[in-house]
C-alpha cells in the first residue's frame, strides 16, 4: 500500500483524486471534513522526500479539529505512535503522533483567544515551516 493510503486512513481522510504511475508512486488529493490538501509518495526525481530519508522533517503539520481527543484516536488506532498525548498547553488542546513514514502530525484546537484563534471551519490543515518558530 502506498504511504498516502496509510496516512489518509490514519487521519480519517477521504481520497478525492488520485494518480498512480507505473512504478507505484501516487499523488492524491484528500479531504478531512471541508479541508482539502494534496500528498505525494516519496519521489526523489520530483524532489519529494520522506522525513525518514532526510533524517527528520522540516515542516510541522497541524490538524485543527473540533474534538482533538476523538480525532487523535484515529491515527493511534491505525498504528501511529504517540509522541505526546492530547493535553492542554500554550492555549491549545493538542497531541502529537508520528506515522510509519516519519511524518509528525499535531491534532488539536485553540482553547483560548490569542493570536492562534481559528475560523469557524471545522477542520484545517496547517503546514508550517519550523524556521517560523
Amino acid at each position: 500500500m502506498s504511504e498516502i493510503g496509510c496516512g489518509a486512513r490514519q487521519i480519517g481522510a477521504s481520497e478525492l483524486f488520485r494518480i498512480d504511475d507505473e512504478s507505484g508512486e501516487v499523488v492524491a488529493q484528500l479531504s478531512v471534513g471541508r479541508a482539502q490538501f494534496w500528498l505525494a509518495d516519496e519521489s526523489p526525481q520530483h524532489f519529494n522526500f520522506s522525513p525518514d530519508s532526510l533524517g527528520g522533517g522540516f515542516v510541522r503539520m497541524l490538524m485543527i479539529v473540533e474534538d482533538p481527543d476523538a480525532a487523535f484516536e484515529r491515527p493511534v488506532a491505525a498504528g501511529a505512535n504517540v509522541v505526546s498525548p492530547v493535553g492542554n498547553q500554550h492555549g491549545w488542546r493538542v497531541g502529537r503522533v508520528v506515522d510509519p513514514f516519519g511524518h509528525h502530525w499535531e491534532i488539536g484546537k485553540p482553547v483560548s483567544h490569542d493570536r492562534c484563534a481559528i475560523s469557524s471551519v471545522p477542520f484545517t490543515v496547517a503546514i508550517v515551516a519550523l524556521e517560523e518558530y
